[in-house]
């Protein structure tokens, strides 16, 4: 008797439960661990073997095995018409040209890992996590820092402008060419080093950050350096560098915001009457930041070439140019008021402008690739200026929160005793401890060469929106002494600019609900754009290998996400111990539940998905709270898993999974798809629900966080690492740093007089009344009493808000018979014309 034969029919032998039980576990194991389909059907095999199949049944099974086994049968069977229906159906989702050169634009990073359903930690840990160099380290605290103590937030606030001794030292100090290449005369900063320069000067003020910000972000001096010829770069750059020109850089309209696609600006290549081409130009833009005080513009139009000049045809499409802006026919001098927040930000017009055609940014071949130029790098750009920014907010909303609720008293005690006052103070203290994290993660990407769209969205979208709630937060501790604007204040500014950065570079609710998924699942999928590209070009090769490789991979992440979900993730083995284990079995779970998902989401609605705003925007946030909450364990590992940073630690990722649980708890009451609305609502819902991935950090866990913001030394000290903070006690925040300290200090003695009290060796009275009797008694030192009173009136003083003269309060106000008013946003009215 064969083998064979002695098998056959094994299963028989078995309860009929445990065979199904054991054939199920067998599927389930080859779909986890992502074999080949060999496997498969190898698996298919025995299973027909254990069930004793008849012939007829082995008949069927071996033509499938081998039309799907064998390539060039499968392609030309079952391929090709599978191609030919999904096109009649418009199944796959179209993709325009510049949503095309939108996702083709940058690389895929970490996000494609964690989109991938089975991401290797074990390298997602190694990626860098930079600090930066020495040289950078030295005009930190150099140059960075004496700019700082120059400006006076307020005092640029109500001047409506830097000092022109503050333009002076930005430009001779090479600010604004902090990306400009050492050989033409910058800094030739990596983004890291930019990130910590933006993030410290905006700890001082934000006028100061954007004055610095733009001209190292999307501009000339970026495009010039990875796009312009080398003329254009001898000329321009060390221009730029010395701060000889002011660059800003045209793209917003009144009619193309969000979509920038559809700008208007227009441009002809024309020739001139001595036989050279020249382009004529004209435009409408708003928004342009630094564009009033700017004597080089960067601009996107639409270029055409009716006469065939350039032998492209006639649409040449989307094009970037540098315009002198004392050019004939440039329209400068108007100025928009973004809430109040004094930086120049400005509307331009251009009619009937003439530039040469080498005005083109790469010169004659650069023509038509404005928009992957653009693409490219906000690519990068998203991760850098409004993160930094963003990040020193919330390091400041810590410092600045922990300070005053020591400081401030109410019933006898200091507020931030108060659980009212823990619980938001420890949301700002995980929120910069996160954000730094994903800060450095970010930029030590970009430093290495990646330029990962959807990443910097991520960190665009979800740093400002966290800014926005610390900022919030920190409002709330600080009540009227947040509110009563003057130089004693050091939150109002900071809250007044946050709707700015939620706005710009991409409006949060556009990133939301587009960029991070529905560019994201086709950018990071494994074989989506493949899929769509491979349909559209007819290229049955390509899609028959995209195609049935996505099959594998829904199988395989549906898989992983039903064994992770009933091991609740420990079928992962993570690659470290410790404190962050737990969390990276949660993440791996999470990457697979939403792979599936996404697959199914896009398999079930097809081209609609992207007009399914809410769903893609609860996508969104999974996909983002993943990558953030693998940048705090990255964070947490390279610094050495520390024993002081634990508490900010498991906040943060607690955080981070509760928001990923809401997410999925959306997705699962509104994904209503094809008939299996009910099937979410009901079984996956409920059993999500009872097996969750998380519910937030506790309260012992924010009382923690809470206390270490109010408790002077390293570890409050390193949340607020890299942030300009100011030790003379007559400015803002010297004079709050200055009281938290004495106040800390003097508590311990207020704990001697208190204990008196109980011990009724003192009368029970307020303490502070108590300091003499106490002194005379012998409870405390003279010193000590010397301290409390020293505490005190630092106290006194800190809590302190600003108050004005009627006279004082109107000096700003525009007087009445100034004839100053709104202009109509038209080039009809100009302010100035070159």
């Amino acid at each position: 008797m064969s083998f064979f034969t002695a098998i056959n029919g094994f299963l028989y032998d078995l309860p009929v439960l445990l065979s199904l039980l054991l054939a199920v576990a067998g599927f389930v194991a080859l779909g986890f661990t992502g074999v080949s389909l060999l496997w498969w059907t190898g698996g298919t095999a025995v299973l027909l073997l254990g069930l004793a199949a008849p012939v007829w049944l082995w008949t069927v099974f071996a033509a499938f095995a081998v039309v799907f086994n064998l390539k060039p049968i499968r392609r030309n069977l079952v391929t090709k018409p599978l191609m030919k229906l999904m096109k009649a159906m418009k199944f796959l989702p179209v993709i325009s040209e510049t949503e095309r050169t939108a996702i083709e634009a940058g690389t895929v990073w970490v996000d494609g890992d964690l989109f991938s359903g089975q991401p290797d930690f074990q390298k997602l840990l190694t990626e860098a996590y930079p600090d930066v160099s020495e040289d950078a380290q030295a005009f930190l605290d150099g140059p960075v820092d004496e700019v700082c103590r120059m400006v006076d937030d307020w005092d640029v606030f109500q001047k409506k402008d830097l000092s022109p001794e503050t333009w002076k030292f930005l430009k001779e100090n090479g600010f604004f060419g902090l990306i400009i290449p050492q050989k033409y005369g910058g800094h030739g900063f990596n983004a890291s080093a930019n990130s910590a320069v933006l993030s410290k000067l905006a700890s001082r003020s934000g006028p100061l950050a954007i004055t610095v910000m733009v001209p190292n972000s999307l501009g000339p001096a970026e495009l010039l350096h990875l796009y312009g010829t080398q003329k254009q770069k001898d000329y321009y750059l060390p221009r730029l560098a010395k701060g000889e020109d002011i660059p800003c850089f045209a793209l917003t309209e009144p009619n193309a915001g969000s979509d920038a696609g559809a700008i208007a600006a227009s441009g002809e290549v024309i020739k001139g009457e001595d036989g050279q081409l020249y382009l004529k130009l004209q435009w409408e833009k708003r928004y342009i930041t630094l564009a009033a005080v700017a004597t080089l513009l960067g601009l996107a139009f639409k270029l055409r070439d009716p006469n065939h000049y350039l032998g492209r045809g006639t649409d040449l499409g989307i094009t970037c140019a540098l315009i002198p802006t004392d050019t004939p026919g440039v329209t400068l001098g108007l100025r928009h008021d973004p809430l109040g927040v004094p930086f120049y930000n400005c509307p331009t017009f251009g009619k009937d402008v003439v530039v040469p055609l080498d005005a083109i940014i790469g010169g004659a071949e650069g023509a038509g690739r404005g928009w992957q130029m653009l693409m490219e790098c906000l690519a990068a750009g998203r991760g850098i200026s409004l993160p930094a920014s963003s990040a020193a907010a919330a390091k400041m909303a810590a410092r600045i929160s922990g300070a005053y609720a020591t400081v401030r008293k109410q019933f006898g005690l200091s507020i931030g005793k108060f659980e009212g006052i823990e619980e938001p103070m420890a949301r700002i203290g995980g929120f910069a401890y996160l954000m730094e994290a994903a800060r450095r993660y970010t930029n030590g990407g970009l430093d290495g060469g990646a330029k990962p769209a959807v990443v910097t969205a991520m960190a665009k979208y979800n740093f400002t929106e966290l800014a926005r709630k610390a900022i919030n937060d920190g409002m709330d501790i600080l009540g009227g002494a947040g509110i009563s604007r003057g130089p004693r204040n050091v939150v109002a500014h900071a809250y007044m600019a946050t709707p700015v950065s939620i706005t710009v570079e991409g409006a949060n609710i556009l990133t939301r609900t587009l960029m991070i998924f529905g560019q994201g699942a086709i950018r990071c999928h494994p074989f989506a754009y493949q899929e769509i590209k491979s349909l559209s070009e007819g290229d049955a090769e390509t899609f028959d290998r995209a195609f049935w490789g996505h099959v594998g991979h829904v199988v395989k992440n549906g898989c992983r996400a039903l064994g992770l979900t009933l091991s609740r993730g420990y079928l992962y083995r993570s690659p470290v111990s410790g404190p962050a284990a737990p969390y990276l079995r949660k993440l791996a779970w999470t990457s697979a539940s939403f792979a599936f998902l996404a697959d199914l989401a896009m398999g079930l609605l097809g081209g609609d998905l992207k007009r399914k705003e809410t769903l893609t925007g609860r996508f969104s946030d999974i996909f983002s709270w993943m990558y953030l909450g693998t940048a705090v364990v990255r964070r947490f590992e390279a610094e050495g898993r520390r024993k002081e940073d634990e508490a900010f630690f498991h906040w943060s990722m607690q955080y981070a999974m509760a928001r990923i649980q809401e997410g999925f708890d959306g997705l699962y009451r509104n994904l209503d798809v094809r008939g299996l609305g009910l099937v979410f609502r009901g079984p996956v819902a409920w059993w999500s629900r009872l097996n969750s991935l998380g519910g937030g950090p506790s309260d012992l866990l924010g009382h923690k966080v809470s206390r270490a913001l109010q408790t002077p030394g390293e570890q409050r000290d390193a949340i607020s690492y890299g942030m300009y903070l100011p030790e003379d006690p007559e400015e803002a925040m010297g004079r709050m740093e200055h009281a938290f300290r004495l106040c800390y200090e003097a508590e311990s003695v207020i704990r001697k007089i208190k204990a008196a009290i109980r011990s009724k060796q003192l009368p029970r009275e307020a303490p502070l009344s108590l300091v003499p009797k106490a002194l005379e008694s012998g409870i405390i030192s003279a010193l000590e009493a010397e301290l409390v009173q020293k505490a005190e009136a630092a106290r006194q003083d800190a809590i302190q808000v600003d108050s004005f003269t009627l006279e004082e309060y109107m000096e700003t106000a525009v007087k009445s018979d100034s004839g100053s008013q709104s202009r109509p946003a038209t080039g009809s009215t100009p302010v100035s014309t070159a």
